[in-house]
């Protein structure tokens, strides 16, 4: 199986979004994003600055608008798509709409609507979070409950993402756990934390709105790397994951499981990829960065027997 994921915030740069509205209905696709979504995703991912895009209601929106582009993209000229997928934080999403549980549509409006909340609530509290790579696991969490941080995103690869007060991060910086580095994240709150929980229950309001599917596809949560077969359970798994934490450590784990064969990360991509060359050695990887990134992915596709054709 060749497994397509989808990156979480963060994973932004200015002007990344450039070179895939060059491709043939990308603007217009686009243009219809940014009215569900609320923000003018082509000026964001274009013009706008590196602190302006770093802005919870616009990065969310601007990573999974792109995430889908890029999808489509590979959709228009690929024979198959990925069977399998999953997704990072908000770029479950992405995923979701993939799998065909969410249309594009509901998952453009309910990312304008996350981004928002947990904007909203990121500016309650002096909170943030920081990437701790390498160490022991168990040393790691041990240091962040002392501090009363969370170990937000179990990430692999040797690498735990902490949340937080900002006085509790910074004296994790100070005094970090034998054999580790820590480095502090361009994000405005400790998101997957008690912090987001009022943005847990503005998001849940907006998904009972929705009416998902079934997943066309198979489907990876972020709860627990388990596969997941009903279109509700997935939904809610993701409404509750805004204020949880990330278990990218257990889908990788469950990816072996699985004899996954192949990663392709949909844009912004490079961050999943690296965590997969050290977490899954041996599997072949493609990052979407760029459309010139397509024939690679194609390529990968074609070595898969377990691939499944047109778009969700």
């Amino acid at each position: 199986m060749i497994i397509a994921v989808f990156p979480g915030q963060g994973s932004q740069t200015p002007g990344f979004l450039e070179p895939w509205l060059e491709l043939d209905g990308a603007r217009e696709r686009l243009a219809g994003f940014s009215e569900l979504a609320d923000v003018d995703l082509g000026a964001a991912g274009t013009t706008w600055d590196a602190e302006r895009i770093r802005d919870t209601r616009v990065a969310q929106p601007l990573i999974v608008a792109a995430s889908l582009l890029s999808w489509h993209a590979l959709d228009s000229r690929a024979p198959a798509l990925p069977q399998g997928v999953a997704g990072h934080s908000v770029g479950e999403i992405s995923a979701l709409a993939a799998a065909g549980v969410l249309t594009d549509a509901d998952g453009m409006r309910l990312v304008g609507i996350r981004g928002r909340a947990m904007a909203d609530a990121a500016a309650a509290e002096e909170t943030g979070m920081s990437a701790v790579l390498g160490g022991d696991q168990d040393a790691v969490v041990a240091r962040l409950e002392e501090l009363d941080l969370t170990p937000a995103n179990y990430n692999g690869g040797g690498q735990i993402v902490a949340a937080g007060a900002a006085s509790a991060l910074s004296a994790l910086s100070e005094t970090p756990p034998p054999a580790t580095r820590v480095i502090p994240l361009s994000v405005a709150g400790a998101f997957h934390t008690r912090f987001m929980a009022p943005a847990v229950e503005t998001l849940r309001a907006a998904a009972q709105g929705v009416n998902p599917a079934a997943p066309a596809r198979t489907l990876w949560t972020n709860r627990d790397g388990s596969v997941v077969t009903d279109g509700r359970a997935a939904l809610d798994l993701l409404v509750e994951q805004v204020a949880s934490p990330v278990r990218w450590d257990l889908c990788m784990a469950s990816f072996a499981e699985h004899e996954a064969h192949g990663i392709i990360e949909f844009a912004p991509a490079g961050a999943l990829t690296g965590l997969a060359k050290r977490a899954l050695r041996g599997v072949p990887t493609v990052a979407l960065k760029t459309p010139e990134d397509l024939d690679a992915a194609i390529a990968l596709l074609s070595t898969d027997n377990d691939t499944q054709g047109g778009a969700a």
